[in-house]
């Protein structure tokens, strides 16, 4: 069976066959081109390696001489080391006997340039905590040099050297009896640098405007402290400050600043009172709740006092006070009998007892909480010190003791409170039983006078 194809068909299949054959022939031309790149590469890099061939072969020779030269020399630095070696060891057993002759030759002496070292190095400790620092910071240096010029390289100090360590020893003695004024950078409480004019009083204080200072040896600065001594002490600081010349008295630390270095870590009174903590607060509200309650008692009592003294000279006027109400009773039932007016008179001293006693059975239980409290801060207190212990264990000392004085001071605040409450409750509760007593005294009187009357009476 034979297909017949379109007229249409037949034209595209011709367009197809012309492109294939197109593409065909530009794919054999260009596969042409790069096999003669690569004959010619060929070419070039045989002709290049051969010339290198040449070129090495050419400088043979060369490398040969530079390789006998080499040798030579290399033979020469075998000989010159062999000869250093021989060289070396002559002088180590030369510096051996040196050293052998010297020690023989110094005798005592070495252990006299032993003490030498061992006193540089000691008084360079003494001199960078010493105050006088700050007047010859360059002394330090030359005694850390010293020592280290006789501990590690073994030479011996000159004479110029030994005299000088002298007269700095002299010269500290010397200075620690002046009282020396110099312009010194100081740093104040809040943290400020300033230049100002220190005393320095021999090698024990430093002061400026009336004011204590402290020496930093760690940092060579000069620090206000923080927290100043008594007043009396800042007094004559102010003193020697204004005097130029005579004696004037000043308050020595003759530990040389530890003294005033601890005043810093001494709590203040404020301070103590607030490590009693939430305890520590109630306590001191109840002392202030006594003493209110006190003073209170102590005014009305003296008031009453004054007005039963006035109506005990004029009865037969009975006034606005105990003892005239009283009165008033007894002239209310004056013509009742005798048992019957004791009991009308007792039953008024009864109503007036109140008004002297009042608040002191407050005041009684203040007396005896305040020290239960303190008692409960200082137990609360140690339990939190324990349990610290628990956590961080003994190995500080301050840790145990700086806990244990906090939980105290609840017992101290306890018993100030507790102490003065019980004797000034003492003191108010006598004088209302005084008063009432000058009542109950009046009453008798009263009923002495009624009983004298009914007698004579009858």
């Amino acid at each position: 069976m034979i297909m017949r194809f379109p007229p249409l068909l037949h034209t595209a299949a011709a367009v197809a066959l012309l492109v294939c054959s197109s593409l065909v022939a530009a794919e054999e031309v260009s596969l042409d081109a790069l096999l003669q790149t690569v004959r010619e590469g060929r070419a070039n890099d045989a002709k290049a390696n051969a010339e290198r061939v040449q070129a090495f072969k050419a400088a043979a020779g060369e490398q040969a001489q530079l390789l006998a030269s080499l040798g030579s020399a290399r033979a020469a630095e075998e000989g010159q080391s062999q000869k250093l070696e021989a060289e070396f060891a002559a002088n180590d057993i030369k510096l051996a006997e040196l050293e052998t002759a010297l020690n023989e030759r110094l005798g005592s002496l070495k252990e006299l340039f032993g003490v030498l070292q061992q006193a540089a190095g000691d008084t360079r400790g003494q001199f960078e905590n010493s105050i006088t620092q700050v007047q010859f910071p360059d002394r330090t240096r030359f005694l850390a040099d010293l020592a280290q010029k006789m501990g590690n390289s073994n030479r011996l100090a000159s004479l110029e050297e030994i005299e000088r360590l002298w007269f700095e020893l002299q010269q500290e003695m010397t200075e620690s009896g002046k009282v020396v004024r110099l312009p010194l950078k100081v740093v104040a409480a809040d943290g400020t640098e300033a230049e100002r004019e220190v005393i320095r009083v021999g090698a024990f204080n430093l002061t400026a405007d009336g004011k204590y200072l402290e020496y930093m040896p760690e940092t060579g600065r000069v620090v206000e402290l923080a927290r100043q001594p008594q007043d009396r002490f800042l007094d004559y600081a102010g003193e020697l400050a204004a005097a130029r010349e005579g004696v004037v008295p000043f308050g020595l630390d003759p530990s040389r600043g530890q003294i005033l270095s601890l005043l810093v870590q001494t709590p203040s009174f404020r301070e103590r009172l607030t490590q009693g903590g939430l305890v520590g607060y109630i306590t001191m509200a109840l002392g202030v709740v006594g003493v209110l309650i006190v003073l209170e008692r102590l005014l009305t009592l003296g008031a009453l006092g004054i007005a039963i003294r006035k109506q005990a000279s004029n009865l037969d006027a009975p006034g606005n006070n105990p003892l005239g109400r009283v009165a008033a009773a007894y002239r209310a039932h004056s013509q009742a009998d005798t048992e019957v007016l004791e009991l009308k008179l007792s039953e008024a001293i009864m109503k007036e007892t109140p008004r002297f006693t009042r608040w002191l059975m407050a005041l009684k239980i203040i007396s005896v909480v305040a020290p239960l409290l303190g008692l409960l801060g200082t137990v609360t207190g140690m339990i939190i010190t324990f349990q610290a212990i628990t956590l961080f264990g003994t190995g500080d000392p301050k840790l145990m003791a700086g806990g244990i004085s906090q939980a105290l001071i609840t017992t101290v605040q306890g018993l100030c409170v507790a102490i003065p409450t019980v004797l000034l409750h003492t003191l108010v509760s006598s004088r209302a039983k005084r008063l009432v007593q000058v009542l109950e005294e009046q009453a008798a009187g009263m009923l002495a006078s009624h009983a004298e009357a009914r007698l004579a009476g009858a």
